[in-house]
C-alpha cells in the first residue's frame, strides 16, 4: 500500500512563491490580531482623559477592559478551532476575518458620547466579539501554514506567520502616534476647565477602526486559498481533490496519477474520539505540555507589557501622563514606548526564531527563552530598589535588561508555543488541540493582566512609593518563578518535532500504542493515516 503521494510531495517540495503568499495572507490575520490587542493601552489613556477628565480609570474597569478581549479570544480559539476540524480550515478562516473586520469598526462606533459607563460597556461588547475573531485566527493560521509547508522549513514558515504580530504591534504604535500628532496640530490640547478636546473622542475611535484595514485588504486572497491537502485527504478522504488543489497553486511533481484516480471508499470510523481514553493515552501528554507552556508564557508576556509603562515612567523626565495637560501627549508617550520595545526587542526576537527554529529545534529554543527570561527577572527583581534609588546610570541598565525579556520571550516560548501544537496532533484534531492550547494561554494572559493590575495598584499609605516598589519587586520574582516552571514543563513533557513530517509525529505515537495493545484497526508500523491509503 503506497503512501499518499500528495502529502509526501508537500513534505519534500521546494520553497516556492505560494509559500510566501500563504505567509503573507495568513500573517496579516496575526498582524491585525496584534494591532487590535495592543492598541488598547494608548486608547485607554485617551478614554481616561475624555471620559474620566484625566483621572485614573478604576482598577476594576481597567482590568475588565483588558480581560474582555482576551476572554473573547479564548472562546474563539475553542469554538473556531473545533469548527476548523469539523467544517474545514478554509471556510472557518474566512468567517473569522469577517468577524474581525466588522467588530473593529464596531469598536470605533461604540455608542454614547456622554455617558462613560455606556461607552465602556459598548466598547467591551465589541472587544469581546473582536476577540472571537482573533481567537479563531490563531489555530487556523498555524494549522493552515503547517499543512502547506515542507518538513524542512515548516517551523520557519509558521514562525514567519507569527512574526507578523511584531509588525502589528509596531503598526499600532505608529498609527496611534500619527493620529495623536495630526489631531493635536488640528485641534489643540485642552479645552476650558481641564477637559480634553471634543476631537479626542474621535481620535481613539479612529485608531480602533484603522485596525480593520489590513484584514479587509487580505480577505479576497484568503478566500482564494484552497483547503489544505492534509484536511482534504485525511479528514474528508478525498485524495483526488487534494492533489488537484495542490497542483493548482503549487509546483509539485509525481502526483499526476492521484489527480485521475477514482476516490477511495469511505474510511472506517475514527478509532478514537477527542478526549477519549485512547486520545488521552496517545496525545494527553502533548496537549498538557502545549497548554501549560502557553499558559505560563502568556502570564509573563502580557504582564510584562502591562508593567511596561509603569516601570519606565520612573525613567522618563516627562510629566506623568495621568495629569490632564494633554490627552494626545499621554497616548503618544505610551505608543512611543511600545514602538521602541517592538523595534528593538520584539521584532528581532521573532526573526531570530524564524532563522534558528529549523536549525536548533523547538524544545531547545523554548527552554533557552524561559531560562534567560528567568535570569533577567531575577537579576532585575532582587535589587529592584537599587535600580530606582537614583536615575543615573543604573536605571538605564534596567531598561536594557527589561528589553531583553521581550527579545527572549519571542526568541523563545512566545513563538514556539504557537508552532508546536500545530505539529503534534493528528489532522482531525489538529486545529481543535491548537485552540485548546491557545485558550489556556489566554487564560494565563487574563490571570497576568487582571491579577497584576490589582497587585500593583496604588495604595494610599504613609510610604506609597516604597510600597509600590516592593510590590513591583515581588511581581518580578513571581514572573521569574513562572519562567522556571516553564523550563521544567518543557524539558520533561514537550516533544521535539523538527525535521519530521506531520504524519510521522502521529505515526510514532500510534505505533507505540499498537505495540502495547495490538488493536486490529491499525497495522503495526503504519500511522492512523494509513486507513486512508490507496491500493494501486
Amino acid at each position: 500500500m503506497p503512501i499518499i503521494k500528495v502529502l509526501s510531495s508537500l513534505d519534500a517540495a521546494r520553497i516556492q512563491w505560494y509559500h510566501f503568499k500563504a505567509i503573507i495572507v495568513a500573517g496579516m490575520g496575526l498582524f491585525t490580531d496584534a494591532y487590535d490587542l495592543f492598541c488598547i493601552a494608548p486608547v485607554m489613556k485617551m478614554i481616561s482623559h475624555v471620559y474620566y477628565h484625566g483621572d485614573s480609570i478604576e482598577t476594576a474597569v481597567l482590568s475588565t477592559s483588558y480581560a474582555i478581549a482576551l476572554l473573547g479570544t479564548a472562546t474563539g480559539q475553542l469554538v473556531f478551532g473545533y469548527l476548523g476540524d469539523r467544517v474545514g480550515r478554509r471556510r472557518v478562516y474566512g468567517l473569522c476575518l469577517i468577524i474581525m473586520i466588522l467588530s473593529s469598526f464596531g469598536c470605533g462606533f461604540s455608542v454614547c458620547t456622554t455617558s462613560r459607563s455606556c461607552v465602556m460597556v459598548s466598547l467591551g461588547f465589541f472587544r469581546f466579539i473582536l476577540g472571537l475573531g482573533i481567537g479563531g485566527d490563531y489555530p487556523l493560521s498555524a494549522t493552515i501554514m503547517s499543512e502547506f509547508a515542507n518538513k524542512r522549513t515548516r517551523g520557519a514558515f509558521i514562525a514567519a506567520v507569527f512574526s507578523m504580530q511584531g509588525l502589528g504591534i509596531l503598526a499600532s504604535s505608529a498609527v496611534t502616534m500619527a493620529v495623536c500628532v495630526a489631531f493635536k496640530r488640528g485641534g489643540g490640547g485642552l479645552e476650558a476647565e481641564g477637559k480634553a478636546p471634543v476631537e479626542a473622542d474621535v481620535a481613539w475611535r479612529l485608531i480602533l477602526m484603522i485596525g480593520a484595514l489590513p484584514a479587509a485588504l487580505t480577505f479576497y486572497w484568503r478566500m482564494l486559498m484552497p483547503e489544505t491537502a492534509r484536511y482534504t485527504a485525511l479528514v474528508e478522504n478525498n485524495i483526488v481533490q487534494a492533489a488537484k488543489d495542490m497542483q493548482r497553486v503549487m509546483s509539485i511533481s509525481d502526483i499526476s496519477d492521484e489527480t485521475t484516480t477514482e476516490p477511495p471508499p469511505p474510511p472506517p470510523p475514527p478509532s478514537y474520539k477527542l478526549f477519549s481514553r485512547r486520545f488521552l493515552r496517545l496525545h494527553g501528554r502533548d496537549l498538557f505540555a502545549a497548554s501549560v507552556n502557553w499558559f505560563l508564557v502568556d502570564v509573563v508576556f502580557y504582564t510584562s507589557n502591562l508593567l511596561l509603562s509603569e516601570i519606565f515612567s520612573h525613567y522618563s523626565d516627562k510629566p506623568s501622563s495621568s495629569t490632564p495637560e494633554n490627552v494626545y501627549d499621554a497616548a503618544f508617550d505610551v505608543a512611543e514606548l511600545g514602538a521602541i520595545i517592538a523595534a528593538c526587542s520584539t521584532i528581532p526576537g521573532y526573526w531570530f526564531t524564524v532563522y534558528f527554529i529549523d536549525k536548533i529545534g523547538r524544545v531547545k529554543i523554548q527552554i533557552m527563552g524561559f531560562f534567560f527570561m528567568a535570569v533577567v527577572y531575577l537579576v532585575a527583581g532582587i535589587p529592584y530598589n537599587h535600580y530606582w534609588s537614583k536615575h543615573e546610570p543604573s536605571n538605564k541598565g534596567f531598561m536594557v535588561l527589561y528589553g531583553l525579556i521581550f527579545f527572549f520571550c519571542n526568541f523563545g516560548p512566545n513563538t514556539t508555543t504557537f508552532i508546536i501544537p500545530a505539529e503534534l496532533f493528528p489532522a482531525r484534531f489538529r486545529s481543535t488541540c491548537h485552540g485548546i492550547s491557545g485558550a489556556a494561554g489566554k487564560l494565563g494572559a487574563i490571570v497576568g493582566t487582571a491579577g497584576f493590575l490589582w497587585a500593583t495598584m496604588k495604595v494610599n499609605d504613609g510610604n506609597q512609593v516604597y510600597s509600590q516598589v516592593n510590590r513591583m519587586r515581588v511581581c518580578f520574582l513571581i514572573l521569574g518563578g513562572v519562567c522556571i516552571a516553564g523550563i521544567f514543563v518543557t524539558y520533561f513533557f514537550t516533544k521535539e518535532t523538527m525535521g519530521r513530517s506531520l504524519e510521522e509525529n502521529e505515526h510514532e505515537q500510534d505505533d507505540n500504542d499498537d505495540e502495547s495493545e495490538d488493536e486490529p484497526q491499525f497495522v503495526h508500523g503504519q500511522s492512523s493515516a494509513s486507513t486512508l491509503l490507496q491500493t494501486r
